[in-house]
């Protein structure tokens, strides 16, 4: 677990350090009044509308005059669009001469994603031989591409100081075990207080890359495992492996109802048809894939491990609501609370109280984008998980009994 630095307050938002604070100029006497408020000699009574006499405001400014005033020297906040200049060159070698520009410069540049350079040949920012081509044009061998770019900042996010368990960190890449309760990027409704504002805290430099280094997420209230590109080069092969579906993601569940046997469900997820919240199994949706099995069966519930193919939002809760067993907790896609048969008062009151979906992500593997070793993580179960688990496991041995 990493917490905040020593001495440091916790609740402090600070700004990105690109972020210049400076202090406002000095207050003249004459100026102590802040907010705009009028001079006396143009005060307005307040039970009257006419203006005050010269005799009274001479006296109120003498009066006022003794009193001290207090100065706000409010720090004024200035910030710029940060900036990182790329400045790169290679020559086309023997065997990529006659391919498309895109495809070589894709070679040539593999930190960088197809689509950004694209965008940059486009704009005329790669070129051949100094001169501005089309993506699909062909280059030859010995041809020199010349890239003179600038990767802007993708926000104008805060730092904020909010601990981190972090559970694995180099120069390029951060795996975290997240919390429940923490989104992970800013949005209508949160805009601030997320995982991207205490990463902007732990890493600065990490304004630089696109979304900040999150390449994938977890549900506000989902908890396990995360991991987090720290420079532009992991971002884009941390993508890369994730369109090929080379990143294991699997998940472990309490869903209501007792499955006899694990499968796969392959049925595609889009934005559900009237409450735009949730999404649901529809024709026309993305591929969507998850793959099941049973690791414990309850008497009227069961304990599964749940391997993500694809990523969609909300996808392990969509499905298995799909197949008739939705996640214990969840709030969008549970349904109506349903009593087990027989179950002794702690166990109806945890189920009915439990605060949010029983999903948590439990192991992570994928190829380190830099080293290319294989790596993989495994996050404990949180404590609610456990136990949800310990009471159902003592209403089973209670039944049986």
């Amino acid at each position: 677990m990493m917490g905040a630095p020593a001495g440091r307050d916790k609740d402090a938002v600070f700004k990105h350090k690109r972020v210049v604070e400076t202090k406002a100029p000095p207050v003249s006497p004459s100026k102590r009044f802040l907010g705009g408020l009028p001079n006396h000699a143009a005060c307005q009574s307040t039970r009257t509308s006419r203006p005050l006499s010269r005799a009274v405001a001479d006296r109120l400014s003498r009066r006022t005059a003794l009193l001290p005033l207090p100065i706000y020297e409010a720090p004024l906040i200035m910030s710029t669009i940060s900036t990182q200049a790329i400045h790169l060159r290679a020559e086309v070698p023997f065997a990529l001469g006659g391919q498309r520009l895109d495809q070589v410069a894709a070679q040539l540049f593999s930190e960088h994603s197809r689509s950004r350079l694209a965008a940059w040949i486009k704009d005329g920012l790669l070129t051949v031989d100094g001169a501005a081509l089309r993506p699909r044009d062909t280059v030859h061998a010995g041809a020199v591409l010349e890239l003179s770019a600038e990767q802007q900042a993708q926000g104008e996010w805060v730092a904020q100081d909010i601990p981190l368990d972090i559970v694995f960190e180099d120069e390029h890449i951060l795996v975290l075990n997240k919390p429940s309760g923490l989104v992970v990027h800013p949005a209508a409704g949160h805009a601030d207080g997320t995982l991207l504002n205490a990463l902007l805290h732990h890493v600065p430099d990490i304004i630089n890359v696109p979304r900040a280094g999150i390449v994938h997420r977890l549900d506000k209230d989902t908890t396990g495992l995360m991991v987090v590109a720290k420079t532009l080069q992991a971002q884009t092969r941390l993508v890369e492996q994730l369109q090929a579906r080379s990143v294991s993601r699997i998940y472990e569940a309490i869903v209501i109802g007792v499955i006899i046997t694990g499968g796969t469900v392959d049925a595609p997820i889009g934005r559900h048809g009237q409450q735009r919240q949730r999404m649901a199994v529809v024709e026309g949706g993305k591929p969507a894939v998850s793959h099941y099995r049973v690791l414990e069966r309850f008497r009227s519930h069961t304990h599964v491990r749940v391997k993500l193919e694809t990523g969609r939002t909300h996808q392990i809760r969509v499905h298995m609501t799909h197949i008739g067993y939705p996640l214990v907790g969840d709030p969008l896609y549970s349904g109506r609370f349903r009593i087990p048969p027989a179950a002794n008062p702690t166990m109806v009151q945890t189920l009915r109280d439990f605060p949010r979906q029983a999903l948590h992500a439990r192991f992570l593997e994928l190829d380190h984008p830099v080293t290319g070793k294989r790596l993989k993580w495994e996050s404990p179960l949180p404590d609610d998980f456990v136990w949800l688990l310990t009471l159902l496991q003592q209403d089973r041995e209670a039944f049986v009994g």
